[in-house]
C-alpha cells in the first residue's frame, strides 16, 4: 500500500497532538524522527541536553509504535545517516514516495529555512501548542515602535481567561504581582528534594552513545536524571505543584550556594520539547490558587512566565528573524571569557552559576540574567558568542526562546526593542538576592582595589561608557543622577578599576 502522508516530527515536537500528526492514518501514513549531527553539533551542546533530546525522541517513537503508528527512526550512528534533517527527510521521501509531507513550524529559523530550501513539497502547519500564533503576534505588534511584554501579557490573560473575574478584571485588582516576588531566601530555608528519574534501557543506550560521540563537549554527563517521557514529565510537574509552587512566588529570584533548583519547577525543557502542555499547566496553577493551596503572587508569577514572557519572546523571534540575530546595539566585540566553559573563576557567584550549569545543564532565570548575563553585559561580550553559549549549555535552550532572551533581555543588544532598560547591576544586587558573597574572596562592599567585587567597578564603567545612549532612558534617570553627583576622583577610580578588569579579561585571565 502506498504511503499517503509522511509526517516529520522534530526533536522539540514530541506532542501527540502536534498539528502535523492530526488525522494520522496508521495504516497509510508514516512518521519520521531523526537524530542528526547537524543539530547535535552546530553549537557544542551540553552532553545532558543531547542525551535528553535523543532519549525523549526514542521514547516518543516507541509510544507512537505502541499506538499502531509506523515510525521511521534514524539514529545518530546509523551508517546511512546524512547528517541533516533535510537530508533525512529527502531520503525518507525518496523511499516511500508519499503524496504529501506534513511539517509543523520549527522552533529554529535556521532549521525551518533548511527544510524550505529542500525542494520537497511540504505542507506546513502552525504550531498550535502555543497560545499566540506567529500571525497573531505580528498583528499585535503592527504599528508599535517598541513592544512591551506587560501589555502583551494582559492580552494573553484576556484571551485565556486565566486569573480573571467574570467582568474581565484581573484577580487581586492588578495584572502583575512581580513586586511581591523578589524576597531574599531566609537563612536556613532550602528547596525540596528534586524529583529524579533513573535512566531506563533506552536512556542508558543513549548515554553510552553521547559519551562516545560528545566527550569533547563541556558539561558533565553522569548523574543524568531528567524526565524523558510524558509520564515522567507529569510526575515532575506534580512534584512542583505539591512542593514548589507555594514558595515559588516569594523566592523565584533568590539564589543560594549549593541549591541549584530551590523552588523552581525544572519543567522548561520538558515543556519546550512537548512532553507537557502549556494550557494544562496554566489551568493547574490557577486551580491551585482558587483552591487556596497557593498565594496569588505565586500563581500569577508562574502563569506570567508561561503565557507572558515565553510567548512574547517567541513572537519577537519570528517577527524579527533573521536580522534580529545580528543586532549589537553597543557594538560589543569582547570574546566570551574562557571560564564560562569551565567555571574556573574566583568570583563565587559566577562559579556557582556556571558550575551548576556544567553539572546539570540548568540554572534558573535570575542566575542566567543577573549573574552570567549581567557579567557579560558589563564586560561588553560580543552577542553572538554569548548567545551560542546559552544555546549550548542549557537543557531548555532552543533558538526561538534563547536568542531573544539573551540578545534582547540580557545584553540589550537590540537597542531596547524587547525590554525597556538594560538589566545591569552591581554586586549589591547579588548580596541582596543570594548568599554567594559570603563565600567569595572578593569584598562586595568595595568598588576599587584588588580585592573589590568586580561587578561594582564594571557596573559604573558600563554606565560611563554607554552614557550617551542610556542617560535619556527614563528608567535609568536615577542611576545617572547618582553618577553625576559622584565625586570626580571616585569616578576616575571606578573607571581605572574597570579598565584594569577588562584588560585582564582580554589577556585571558579568569578574575
Amino acid at each position: 500500500m502506498s504511503v499517503r502522508a509522511l509526517r516529520l516530527v522534530l526533536g522539540d515536537q514530541l506532542s501527540f497532538d502536534l498539528p502535523s500528526l492530526a488525522d494520522l492514518d496508521p495504516a497509510r501514513d508514516r512518521v519520521l524522527l531523526a537524530e542528526v549531527a547537524e543539530e547535535a553539533g552546530h553549537v557544542p551542546h551540553h552532553p545532558q541536553k543531547i542525551a535528553f533530546l535523543f532519549s525523549a525522541m526514542r521514547h516518543f517513537a516507541e509510544a507512537l509504535r505502541q499506538r499502531g503508528v509506523t515510525v521511521d527512526y534514524v539514529t545518530l550512528d546509523d551508517p546511512a545517516n546524512s547528517g541533516s534533517l533535510a537530508g533525512e527527510l529527502a531520503r525518507c521521501a525518496a523511499r516511500h514516495r508519499p503524496a504529501e509531507i506534513y511539517v509543523t513550524e520549527a522552533g529554529d529559523w535556521r532549521v525551518e529555512q533548511a527544510l524550505k530550501a529542500s525542494g520537497l513539497p511540504l505542507v506546513w502547519h502552525a504550531d498550535s501548542r502555543f497560545l499566540c500564533s506567529r500571525a497573531e503576534f505580528a498583528r499585535w505588534a503592527q504599528g508599535k515602535k517598541q513592544l512591551r511584554m506587560e501589555f502583551f501579557y494582559r492580552e494573553m490573560r484576556r484571551k485565556s481567561g486565566l486569573l480573571l473575574h467574570p467582568d474581565g478584571s484581573p484577580e487581586g485588582g492588578a495584572w502583575n504581582f512581580d513586586a511581591d516576588n523578589r524576597k531574599r531566601l531566609p537563612k536556613g530555608l532550602r528547596g525540596p528534594l528534586p524529583a529524579q528519574f533513573a535512566p531506563d534501557a533506552i536512556t542508558a543506550e543513549v548515554l553510552a552513545l553521547v559519551a562516545a560521540r560528545f566527550a569533547h563537549h563541556y558539561g558533565r554527563l553522569d548523574g543524568f536524571d531528567y524526565p524523558v517521557t510524558h509520564a515522567e514529565a507529569e510526575q515532575l510537574w506534580a512534584h512542583f505543584l505539591d512542593f514548589g509552587l507555594a514558595a515559588f512566588g516569594d523566592y523565584q529570584d533568590a539564589m543560594a550556594a549549593g541549591e541549584p533548583y530551590l523552588f523552581h519547577a525544572r519543567i522548561s525543557a520538558a515543556l519546550n520539547v512537548g512532553l507537557l502542555d502549556l494550557r494544562r499547566l496554566c489551568a493547574d496553577v490557577e486551580a491551585a490558587y482558587r483552591q487556596g493551596r497557593v498565594a496569588l503572587n505565586a500563581a500569577e508569577g508562574f502563569i506570567r512566565q508561561l503565557i507572558g514572557w515565553r510567548e512574547y519572546v517567541r513572537g519577537i523571534y519570528w517577527l524579527q528573524m533573521p536580522d534580529y540575530a545580528q543586532r549589537n546595539a553597543f557594538a560589543n566585540t569582547r570574546d566570551l571569557p574562557a571560564f564560562y566553559w569551565t567555571g574556573d573563576t574566583r568570583m563565587n557567584c559566577l562559579r556557582q552559576a556556571i558550575g551548576q550549569t556544567l553539572d546539570y545543564a540548568y540554572a534558573h532565570h535570575i542566575q542566567r540574567l543577573m549573574v552570567t548575563g549581567n557579567f557579560a553585559l558589563l564586560a561588553g561580550v560580543e552577542p553572538r558568542q554569548l548567545c551560542d553559549w546559552y544555546l549550548a549549555v542549557y537543557m531548555d535552550a532552543f533558538d526561538w526562546v534563547e536568542l531573544p532572551n539573551v540578545l534582547g533581555m540580557v545584553l540589550h543588544a537590540d537597542g531596547g526593542y524587547l525590554g525597556s532598560k538594560p538589566y545591569c547591576a552591581s554586586g549589591q544586587y547579588l548580596k541582596r538576592m543570594s548568599d554567594y558573597c559570603a563565600g567569595c574572596v572578593y569584598k562586595v562592599e568595595d568598588s576599587t582595589g584588588e580585592n573589590a567585587c568586580p561587578f561594582n567597578a564594571l557596573y559604573w564603567h558600563f554606565l560611563m561608557r554607554h552614557r550617551e545612549p542610556l542617560q535619556g532612558n527614563p528608567r535609568m534617570a536615577m542611576v545617572y543622577k547618582n553618577l553625576a553627583r559622584m565625586e570626580e576622583g571616585k569616578r576616575q577610580a571606578l573607571w581605572a578599576r574597570g579598565e584594569q578588569l577588562l584588560a585582564r579579561l582580554d589577556a585571558g585571565e579568569a578574575l
